[in-house]
């Protein structure tokens, strides 16, 4: 079994049932479902660094907890008409999951999205999210989170709808740093199930561990790879990502690149182009 547990966090912006659809190509036949909806606390309604009288404070908690409530039902009603048409069998919290069957569970938290995929996406194998949006922070944060944060894969999933199964054909984006080891080390299990995987380097960069040892090391582990040179060019992502596509991969593996203090420098460069352009499922680890 490649993949036993995703987190998928939903909120109401109507990306929610295309992440699931990631998360189930990506699952197959017998892997859970962890679905989220996080509620927000009363506190994160009141504007930060202002002083609020008590009765507006009062007043502003209400409303919203209205609103909290109505949006509550309205994503907990699509999850479940979801999970009937997709014949997930859903699991109550805290009960066993069942090894031999796709299934789900459906969990209302309060508080920060970003907050509850930092805690929770460490004791999942994979962490699904949507595309960001390029000028909001919050999809940006749950993505941040997922990344820095858990130690998990986390697979960025593009507005396009997923193939039928993700992982059959995996492209390894390599350049020897330790954020592309930690991709592939995480996502041996994934690699081991692929029909095919493909290694691309960058042709003329100079690595301290090249294609030749990163197909070595995944023969170690019973990983058939091929290794491809793609011609290097003036934005990496995009270089990843046209050769992804011309290998006919269905998804691209890679390391978030950078350093992990900021979002500026965790986003940057090759990273950055690939999470605003992807049009294939991008499995990323930091």
């Amino acid at each position: 079994m490649a993949v036993r547990r995703i987190l998928v966090p939903i909120r109401n912006d109507g990306k929610g049932e295309n992440v699931l659809d990631h998360a189930l190509a990506l699952a197959g036949k017998a892997g859970h479902i962890e679905a989220v909806h996080c509620r927000p606390a009363p506190d994160d309604l009141i504007p930060f660094g202002v002083s609020v009288p008590a009765i507006l404070r009062e007043q502003i908690s209400k409303s919203g907890d209205d609103l909290a409530n109505a949006e509550e039902a309205q994503i907990t009603g699509q999850f479940e008409e979801y999970a009937s048409a997709n014949k997930l069998t859903v699991v109550e919290i805290g009960k066993p999951h069942p090894k031999n069957k796709l299934s789900a569970t459906w969990r209302i938290e309060r508080g920060k999205q970003a907050n509850m995929v930092s805690a929770r996406g460490r004791l999942a194998d994979v962490v699904a999210v949507a595309r960001p949006y390029r000028d909001r922070a919050a999809g940006r944060n749950t993505l941040e989170a997922a990344l820095v944060n858990t130690g998990s894969l986390v697979m960025m999933c593009p507005p396009s709808p997923p193939p039928e199964k993700i992982g059959r054909h995996i492209a390894v984006a390599w350049n020897g740093s330790r954020e592309a080891a930690r991709a592939v080390s995480l996502a041996m299990p994934l690699l081991r199930a692929a029909d095919k995987v493909s290694v691309m380097t960058m042709a003329g960069e100079k690595l301290e561990l090249t294609g030749a040892h990163l197909l070595n090391f995944l023969a170690d582990h019973d990983v058939k790879a091929t290794h491809t040179e793609v011609k290097p060019g003036s934005n990496a992502g995009k270089v990843l990502l046209e050769g992804a596509g011309s290998l006919g991969a269905d998804c691209l593996l890679m390391g978030a690149y950078g350093s992990s203090r900021g979002r500026e420098m965790v986003f940057g460069g090759a990273t950055q182009y690939v999470v605003d352009h992807a049009e294939m499922p991008v499995l990323m680890a930091h």
